[in-house]
């Protein structure tokens, strides 16, 4: 890992890109031969990174279709996880959304429970509560999830509930966001043609968006090991 942030960091002074990168790496079979499989074979990397803007709306929020396709299964390839060709599960969800006029969409497991965004977690607020879904709902483990989770505790005193949730539970909330590397923080302002609370940032929301940038930008000492410096 030490070696990976080196050169990542390496890679952005070479460029010197001093603004909003994003980074990709990417670890790959690299062995020429015809085949399926993934034992025996050379590996390779490489780091990809370009000057970044907002992937989606973070000011004026954003709206969201429950689309009909269904997230990849953790039994058929590993959710968790950032796989290359898993990402085709997410392409055809964005598309599907996007071609009927929303800005995202929101992917539901197999059994019909909320999973994520075709690219970034979910978290809804119901009630003053925060909840999120669980891995066994064939989410990413997301790093900004994480992060969300632990500056909810930390800085508003809100523990988030992880578990199960339904999509009509969606229709009812309060607050509904996504998150993610390039999503950052994304509030979602209507979902299906239903407004989602008054149709506006709720300010939970609001709270960890501005926290969340707080720590990303170094204003907030105590998130100081997130960070690595670059210049």
């Amino acid at each position: 890992m030490d070696e990976l942030v080196d050169l990542t960091s390496e890679l952005l002074r070479r460029n010197d890109f001093r603004q909003d990168t994003y980074i990709r790496p990417t670890l790959f079979k690299s062995t020429e031969a015809i085949g399926v499989r993934l034992h025996n074979l050379e590996r390779e990397m490489v780091i990809f990174a370009v000057p970044f803007g907002e992937y989606i709306a973070i000011d004026r929020g954003i709206s969201a279709q429950t689309v009909s396709w269904r997230r990849n299964s953790d039994l058929a390839i590993p959710a968790r996880a950032k796989i290359t060709g898993a990402y085709a599960n997410s392409a055809f969800s964005k598309s599907e959304a996007q071609l009927n006029g929303y800005d995202e969409a929101i992917v539901l497991t197999h059994d019909g429970h909320v999973s994520e965004g075709s690219a970034e977690n979910l978290f809804m607020v119901r009630d003053g509560v925060l909840l999120t879904p669980g891995v066994t709902d064939d989410i990413l483990e997301g790093v900004t999830r994480a992060g969300i989770m632990e500056l909810a505790a930390a800085e508003l005193g809100l523990p988030t509930v992880v578990r199960s949730i339904d999509r009509s539970e969606l229709y009812i909330a309060d607050e509904v966001f996504l998150c993610g590397t390039g999503a950052q923080l994304s509030p979602v302002t209507s979902i299906d043609h239903r407004t989602v609370g008054d149709g506006t940032v709720g300010p939970i929301t609001a709270a960890l968006t501005t926290l969340y940038f707080d720590a990303v930008r170094g204003r907030l000492p105590a998130y100081s090991h997130w960070l690595t410096p670059v210049y």
